[in-house]
């Protein structure tokens, strides 16, 4: 899990760079503390989840780490939705 969360926090550094941003100007417009900031781009797993997604949000790359993660995105999930998702939910 770190290796990985290394791997997104130098990934977050190169969007943060391309786009020309201090990482000053990144943390107050992802409305976190620069340390916070730090952390992610270090790759600290135990930074909450919402100071990740204020950072991704704040890159323009918030919907791509949804869309990332959505299962009926892939072909195994759009194939299994039918199977293990009920059909209806009746009221």
């Amino acid at each position: 899990m770190r290796a990985a969360a290394q791997g997104i926090g130098a990934q977050l550094v190169a969007w943060r760079k391309l786009q020309g941003l201090t990482a000053a100007q990144l943390s107050e417009r992802a409305g976190i503390a620069r340390g916070t900031l730090r952390r992610i781009e270090t790759g600290d797993p135990g930074v909450s989840l919402e100071a990740f997604l204020g950072v991704a949000r704040a890159l323009g790359i918030l919907e791509a780490i949804v869309t990332a993660t959505d299962p009926y995105e892939t072909d195994l999930g759009r194939a299994r939705a039918d199977e293990v998702l009920p059909k209806r939910v009746r009221s």
